[in-house]
């Protein structure tokens, strides 16, 4: 990146810092269970109530009682199920138009980060009709009061239900952009295990590194504050300690409050702080391929964080150190075995360390729209551009789809 734009980015980046006391965070009050929903509703004077989910997630039956304590209760629920992983504008309006032809007053996001996008960005699109979601890509484009938004996260990973960020897929042009507003922070969020427990192995094992990606980010980026420091430093311990045991015994339901938790800190420390390049390149593969974003962050996590070498060792080496990852008085070293570690982590789930379907020609447009969403916004510690991108890309190719050259030092560590 040519000096220019650096100085761009780092003045952009500390006025965002220097403003953070003044702007206008705020967190969900938590409601204890879905029990407490239609309560909930009822103080607000709600009687139809929209419900965004996905098929998957309704499929498996984790929104009927739900749906039954509000017929219990007489309140009506339009139900909303065909978000898609990577929810598009038309998910958006088909929802929007459902929810003003049956007389909604409120949102229940149920499900994962997608649903909970799809939830928030119908909320923007009701209360600024006139406004299309891509005119709302970037910070602050909503800027109206949202109707009531309860969100209900059935994933220990996204943070979504914290978060101020919605982020949509144009399946016309494939391109995939965050919505950035204070607006879009739920009003309410139900961290019950209970959805929890059913979700497979495989969701919890990427919803999980989800988690951890947000709060890594969070913690090496440059904006951070002790607030989100703290919660960082919980988010990743927390993870650490109930992950593998969520993982390989899915109902213990103290690790999956646990992980709820880790999530829900991880949410509230990248809502301020903000995250990084594994986001934005992320991102870019989702509305590409359609790749599930907690997957390609677990893959990109360990890569991107070698990437940046020198510029990340410090954060990286307190954060091994708090997690008793390492103990190792140099920071290079500590750095290197939290890296190692997540790379086990990886291993130990099954996931992958690349990412289907990545071609060649497509590489030099990802690095592009990664460059767009990621400068001058996230404070990263060390900062690339597009061309300076493009290599990681490679490194998380399939084999298959490019010349066969894979960087060295690629490879999981085993714990």
């Amino acid at each position: 990146m040519n000096f220019f734009k650096k100085l761009f980015c780092r003045v952009f980046q500390g006025g965002m810092r220097a403003a953070l006391p003044f702007l206008p965070y705020r967190e969900p009050e938590l409601i204890d269970g879905v029990a407490g929903v239609p309560a909930v509703l009822r103080q607000h004077d709600i009687d139809c109530v929209m419900l965004v989910t996905d098929a998957g997630v309704r499929g498996l039956g984790l929104t009927a009682h739900l749906e039954e304590l509000l017929k219990t209760a007489h309140i009506r629920c339009v139900v909303y199920d065909a978000t898609v992983a990577n929810p598009t504008v038309a998910n958006v309006e088909q929802a929007r138009q459902l929810y003003l032809d049956r007389g909604c007053q409120g949102l229940i996001a149920f499900g994962g980060g997608s649903s909970m996008d799809c939830a928030k960005a119908v909320g923007a699109r009701i209360v600024r009709p006139r406004k299309p979601l891509a005119k709302m890509e970037g910070l602050l484009q909503v800027m109206h009061r949202l109707p009531l938004l309860i969100a209900v996260p059935t994933t220990a990973g996204t943070g979504s239900e914290t978060t101020l960020a919605a982020v949509i897929t144009d399946s016309q042009t494939h391109h995939k952009y965050p919505i950035n507003d204070f607006s879009l922070i739920p009003h309410y969020a139900v961290l019950d295990p209970d959805v929890t427990l059913n979700l497979p192995g495989h969701l919890t094992a990427t919803t999980g590194m989800d988690a951890l990606t947000h709060a890594v980010e969070a913690y090496i980026g440059r904006s951070t504050t002790k607030q989100t420091r703290a919660a960082a430093i919980e988010a990743v311990q927390l993870i650490f300690a109930n992950l593998p045991e969520a993982y390989f015994n899915g109902h213990n339901r103290e690790a999956r409050a646990n992980m709820l938790r880790a999530a829900y800190l991880a949410g509230t420390a990248f809502t301020k702080s903000y995250v990084g390049y594994v986001h934005a390149m992320a991102h870019s593969l989702g509305g590409r391929y359609g790749i599930a974003h907690g997957l390609a962050n677990s893959v990109l996590l360990p890569v991107v964080l070698k990437a940046y070498g020198s510029a990340a060792w410090k954060k990286l080496a307190e954060l091994a150190r708090a997690a008793g990852v390492s103990q190792a008085a140099s920071d290079e070293e500590a750095a290197k075995t939290f890296i190692e570690y997540i790379e086990a982590l990886n291993a130990a789930m099954d996931i992958p360390e690349t990412l289907p379907g990545i071609r060649d020609e497509d590489i030099e447009e990802l690095a592009r729209h990664a460059d767009h969403e990621a400068n001058p916004l996230y404070p990263v510690p060390a900062l690339w551009d597009a061309r300076e991108l493009q290599p990681l890309y490679h490194q998380v190719q399939e084999e298959s789809h490019h010349d066969g050259k894979r960087s060295a030092g690629h490879s999981a560590t085993a714990a």
